[in-house]
């Protein structure tokens, strides 16, 4: 029996993208993922429009808690993947990982118009990183 390949997703602010990813992981990995998040900004707790539009796409992130990324220093992880807007803003570190990937993604909190507008922005990213959840997932072979 092979173990679950461990992934761990770093964001600047771990309220939505990395906790986004952390949920789709969990539900669409097939089983053979333990999906965590880390921030290295704290954050209160998931953002709710994160956490509705996930809702939307039948994802349940609302028992997910933003952790900082100290908290993983101990932990090995097969994969550790930064999510961050190359544009706007630095991907955060992470030492000692075998394999080190970066998804840009735009942060929605940034977005700045009506209140659709701004869900629209959270549905947009949702929409990406399930895609590149579903990418990571089908071309990850088990190690």
């Amino acid at each position: 029996m092979q173990k679950e390949t461990k992934v761990l997703f770093l964001s600047i602010r771990n309220s939505v993208r990395a906790q986004m990813a952390e949920g789709f992981l969990r539900a669409l990995g097939g089983g053979r993922f333990i999906s965590a998040s880390g921030s290295v900004e704290s954050a209160e707790g998931i953002h709710p429009v994160a956490a509705a539009v996930m809702a939307e796409d039948g994802i349940d992130i609302t028992t997910q808690h933003p952790k900082n990324v100290g908290q993983w220093f101990r932990e090995s992880f097969s994969y550790v993947i930064t999510l961050a807007d190359q544009k706007s803003e630095r991907a955060p570190l992470y030492p000692f990982t075998p394999r080190l990937l970066h998804w840009n993604v735009r942060d929605p909190l940034l977005v700045k118009g009506s209140r659709e507008e701004e869900k629209q922005a959270f549905r947009q990213v949702r929409d990406e990183i399930k895609a590149q959840v579903l990418r990571f997932a089908s071309q990850t072979v088990k190690r």
